[in-house]
């Protein structure tokens, strides 16, 4: 197997045997990090510092990773002016802060025969909304709610 690392004394290829001699001399471990390769690429070094130091990298990783929010809001098909311009309000403060917004439109009992003035509302919010944030998805019925989502536009 070859054998690489910073605390060997001379690289290159040795037996098994004489490689996990090298690693008890050190008081170190003995670990495989080729297998694929002809000869195998061995290391000797601390594992369990190493495994610390991946689950640190991966902690790492995950913090500096953006979490997306999505906020709802919801409208009935016959939801009034001033109702619609307050939520477009609280839909540019949601873009404005990055978070997705999903609108979505509930149909109660038979206001289901109105899917069509919902699709006119969710599109007339897109469009309101058209300088904050862009529509992901056009508006798509699922059950008794009319849905769609929009993301926010990214600030250079």
């Amino acid at each position: 197997m070859r054998l690489v690392g910073e605390n060997i004394p001379e690289q290159g290829i040795y037996p098994l045997a004489k490689a996990l001699d090298l690693a008890d001399e050190l008081e170190l471990d003995l670990v495989e990090i080729s297998a694929k390769a002809d000869p195998p690429v061995c290391k000797i070094i601390d594992y369990q510092k190493y495994l610390y130091q991946q689950k640190k990298k991966a902690k790492e990783m995950k913090a500096n990773s953006a979490k997306i929010v999505i906020k709802e809001i919801r409208f009935g098909p016959n939801t009034d002016e001033h109702d619609f311009q307050f939520k477009i309000k609280h839909a540019q403060n949601f873009l404005s802060e990055g978070s997705k917004v999903k609108a979505s439109v509930f149909f109660r009992g038979r206001s289901i025969v109105y899917a069509d003035q919902g699709e006119k509302l969710l599109l007339r919010f897109a469009v309101e909304l058209e300088e904050y944030g862009r529509a992901e998805q056009m508006p798509k019925l699922e059950g008794k709610r009319m849905m769609m989502m929009i993301a926010p536009i990214k600030k250079k």
